[in-house]
């Protein structure tokens, strides 16, 4: 097997876990493909006794990796959608940030889930994605997104007015400052802060929510994944925001947005003793006490 790692910068506390990943992998003998920016950040702070090659870009992996590693939070992990695209590649997050709901392997089980993948114990999830598509091509061919795609004012602007339709039919009319529109696997995300519902990865639907509405009687919309939503925005400025997960642009208020469900999946490793549901309540700790906290 050869498994792909990718990362970003990180202090000094995660180093021991770094090298960790790295000692594992030479004891067993891995060869690794290593993002080239993360191999030039670590290579003079972590002792890389693996068989190392590096890699840049989507077209070096296909073909070259068995399965993808993100070494990080969630947010790493949603990186690494630009890396895998439509390859089919799957990827495990090793979480070395805080709740990980993506990055769900504890940085304390790095041994046993990387002797799990070795094994092949271990399911994959398939997840959808949205898209997003515009006049202006808005993130070029990395116009997808695992979480979520955001609409949102810029700045200090006044709250935005944002027209959006289902199949070109009217929904509504959100004064609002934003909306985020989250697929099941952003639900337990920016979604849930603002009071959207939490969604079942199987579910095949999308959740549009609203930041903080004008009106109260606006709530969450659950909308089945296999319809094309169009929004238009009116505001004061004369721009406003479109993130795409962790990717931000600045857009005309005269530019319409259409999302819909993309074209492909990605596979997301699941080991064999974990569940979605196991991960709602370990990061949510459902059935504990907190006032014991």
């Amino acid at each position: 097997m050869k498994i792909a790692i990718y990362g970003r910068e990180f202090n000094n506390t995660v180093l021991p876990y770094v090298q960790d990943v790295f000692d594992v992998l030479s004891l067993y003998n891995v060869d690794a493909l290593v993002y080239e920016k993360y191999h030039h950040f670590i290579s003079d702070k972590v002792k890389l006794n693996a068989k190392i090659t590096t890699f840049k870009e989507n077209a070096e992996l296909i073909g070259q990796a068995d399965v993808l590693i993100s070494l990080g939070g969630d947010g790493t992990m949603l990186d690494t959608l630009a890396l895998v695209r439509d390859s089919g590649i799957p990827v495990i997050g090793i979480n070395f940030g805080r709740l990980g709901f993506l990055a769900s392997i504890n940085k304390d089980e790095i041994k046993k889930a990387i002797e799990a993948l070795l094994n092949q114990q271990y399911a994959l999830d398939s997840r959808s994605l949205l898209s997003l598509e515009s006049k202006l091509h808005l993130f070029g061919e990395e116009n997808f997104a695992l979480n979520d795609i955001t609409i949102h004012r810029r700045d200090n602007s006044a709250m935005m007015l944002i027209h959006a339709y289902m199949n070109e039919e009217f929904i509504n009319s959100y004064w609002a400052d934003g909306l985020i529109i989250a697929t099941s696997t952003g639900s337990t995300a920016y979604s849930l802060s603002c009071g959207g519902p939490i969604i079942l990865p199987s579910s095949q639907s999308f959740v549009i929510t609203p930041i903080a509405p004008h009106n109260l009687n606006v709530r969450p919309l659950i909308v089945p994944d296999n319809v094309t939503l169009t929004f238009e925005v009116e505001a004061r400025s004369a721009k406003f925001l479109v993130s795409c997960d962790s990717r931000t642009v600045t857009v005309d208020r005269s530019v319409k947005i259409s999302i819909k469900k993309a074209s492909f999946d990605v596979n997301l490793v699941r080991l064999n003793n974990e569940s979605y549901l196991t991960t709602l309540r370990n990061k949510l700790l459902w059935g504990i006490d907190t006032r014991n906290y």
